[in-house]
């Protein structure tokens, strides 16, 4: 068994950040929409353990994104860790951004298991926008909204904006400045307040 090396300073800092997001009702959450997509139980009460190995992830997204999920059951952490890849590659084939989604090693060495909930919890809501899944998790993802504009509406808008909006300055411009010559405070005659 490996031992897990302490943190110090900042990474200690930041795990702790880390483990003070995480959310047992999120996970339980997460957990129940998993099972009820997939069709069956979680091998085990823990979590992590039950998907580190990858193989209920890409169950998961072989239902939700038809064609993809192909996985490979075995101990070898080599093979567990392709299959996290898989579901990865899998949830951004359903249009999950990279940024919604975990590292392989978050969830394989538990170092961010926030950021694994949260990216079952995008792969929920575009799985929903897909059709594939009959619920989500968490707030809905918003449908882009094109504005619409008649031609004449936008001549008309065009009117509305008059020149003091664009800086107009009254017909002032920079005739009679110089540049690169020394600057004249006193007059042309410096002495002449001594005359």
């Amino acid at each position: 068994m490996e031992e897990e090396t302490p943190l110090y300073g900042l990474d200690k800092e930041i795990q702790a950040k880390i483990s003070s997001k995480y959310s047992t009702e999120r996970e339980q959450e997460a957990k129940e929409w998993i099972e009820n997509v997939i069709g069956e139980k979680f091998p085990s009460d823990d979590f992590a353990e039950s998907l580190k190995d990858g193989v209920i992830l890409c169950k998961l997204i072989g239902k939700v994104v038809p064609g993809q999920g192909k996985y490979k059951q075995s101990k070898m952490p080599f093979i567990q860790m392709e299959n996290i890849s898989i579901f990865l590659r899998g949830a951004e084939a359903l249009g999950v951004p990279k940024y919604d989604l975990f590292q392989t090693i978050d969830l394989y060495e538990k170092k961010n298991m926030t950021q694994v909930i949260d990216s079952i919890f995008s792969v929920s809501r575009y799985a929903y926008k897909a059709g594939t899944a009959q619920t989500y998790l968490g707030p809905k993802l918003a449908d882009k909204q094109q504005p619409v504009f008649s031609k004449e509406a936008a001549q008309a808008a065009n009117a509305t904006y008059n020149t003091y909006q664009y800086g107009y300055t009254g017909g002032a411009n920079q005739s009679g400045m110089s540049f690169g010559k020394r600057r004249d405070i006193v007059g042309s005659d410096p002495y002449a307040q001594y005359k």
